[in-house]
C-alpha cells in the first residue's frame, strides 16, 4: 500500500478531489477547495448535483445486482465515500467481485477502503488511465478478480465528460471483450438544461471553473449520450435525468433537472 512517496499534485486541483469536497468529504487539498468553492459560487446546486450522482451509482448498482450481475468493472472510482459499489453488490449479492480503477495517486492512498470485501466476494483496485483501456483489461489483478467470460457490468460514473480523445472508441473498446449478458451503466453531464450560454444558474458556468484550472471537461447531449449504447440494449427508460430513471413513483418539480444536469442511462450487451 502506499506511503508518503506518492506524489499528490496537491498544487493542482482534481476533479476526484472537488468531488469529495462537494459530497462533504475531507480529502481534499487548498487548490481542490479554492476550486470547488468558485464552482459552489458559479453553480450553487454542485453539492445536489454530486449526492444525486452518487445515489444513481447505488441505484443503478443495486438494479445490476438484482439481473444477476455478480462481477463489476467501477472506473473512476474517486475516493471513498460509504457506501462504496462493493458495499451495494454485495449486499445484495455477497460473491460479487468488484474490480477499481482511478488514476488519482489519492484514492490510490484510501484504497484499503475499497478492499474490505465480504468472505465470499473479493475487491481489487487499480492505478489506471481510463484512456487506456486496453490496459485496463490486461491488467493482472482484473483478469485474477474477473472472469471475462461471464458478465461483467462496467461502471463509468461521471467520468466521460473529464476523459480526452475517443470516448466512445474507449467504451466500445471496454465493452468488446466482455461476455453476452454485460452491462454498461454511466452517467454524464449536460448543459441541455442551460437557457442558452450566458445562462447565469446553467450547468455551463460551473464547467467552466474547470476549464480555467486546466480540467478538460465536454459535457454532451441526451443523443450523444444515447450514442455510447449504439451497440447495445438500453433499459428501459433510456438515457434520462439520473434523478428520474427507474425512480417510479418519486416525483422532482422541473426545476430540479437543471440542478443535476446529469444524463443517465444502462445498456446491455445481447451479443
Amino acid at each position: 500500500m502506499p506511503d508518503g512517496s506518492i506524489d499528490l499534485r496537491t498544487d493542482v486541483a482534481h476533479p476526484a478531489r472537488m468531488y469529495d469536497y462537494f459530497l462533504g468529504g475531507k480529502d481534499s487539498y487548498d487548490a481542490d477547495r479554492a476550486a470547488a468553492e468558485q464552482a459552489l459560487q458559479d453553480f450553487p446546486a454542485v453539492r445536489l448535483t454530486a449526492r444525486t450522482n452518487r445515489e444513481f451509482m447505488r441505484h443503478a448498482t443495486r438494479y445490476l445486482t438484482e439481473q444477476g450481475i455478480r462481477q463489476f468493472l467501477d472506473i473512476g472510482t474517486g475516493i471513498p465515500t460509504e457506501p462504496n459499489l462493493h458495499q451495494v453488490a454485495q449486499g445484495l449479492a455477497p460473491e460479487s467481485r468488484v474490480v477499481y480503477i482511478d488514476n488519482d495517486p489519492i484514492v490510490l492512498a484510501h484504497a484499503r477502503a475499497l478492499l474490505v470485501s465480504s468472505d465470499l466476494g473479493s475487491t481489487a483496485y487499480i492505478q489506471a488511465d481510463a484512456g487506456q483501456p486496453e490496459s485496463i483489461l490486461a491488467a493482472p489483478e482484473l483478469l485474477a478478480t474477473l472472469d471475462l467470460s461471464q458478465p461483467v457490468a462496467v461502471s463509468l460514473m461521471a467520468l466521460l465528460h473529464f476523459v480526452p480523445g475517443d470516448v466512445y472508441d474507449i467504451v466500445n473498446t471496454l465493452m468488446a471483450p466482455l461476455a453476452p449478458g454485460s452491462y454498461l451503466a454511466m452517467s454524464h453531464v449536460t448543459t441541455e438544461f442551460d437557457d442558452g450560454p450566458d445562462d447565469p444558474e446553467g450547468m455551463a458556468r460551473l464547467l467552466q471553473v474547470y476549464v480555467d484550472r486546466g480540467i478538460p471537461v465536454r459535457p454532451r447531449t441526451r443523443a450523444e449520450v444515447a450514442r455510447f449504447f449504439e451497440q447495445l440494449e438500453l433499459v428501459e427508460p433510456g438515457v434520462e435525468v439520473i434523478h428520474r430513471w427507474r425512480n417510479a413513483g418519486i416525483e422532482h418539480p422541473k426545476s430540479h433537472d437543471k440542478k443535476v444536469s446529469l444524463y443517465g442511462a444502462v445498456g446491455r450487451k445481447v451479443g
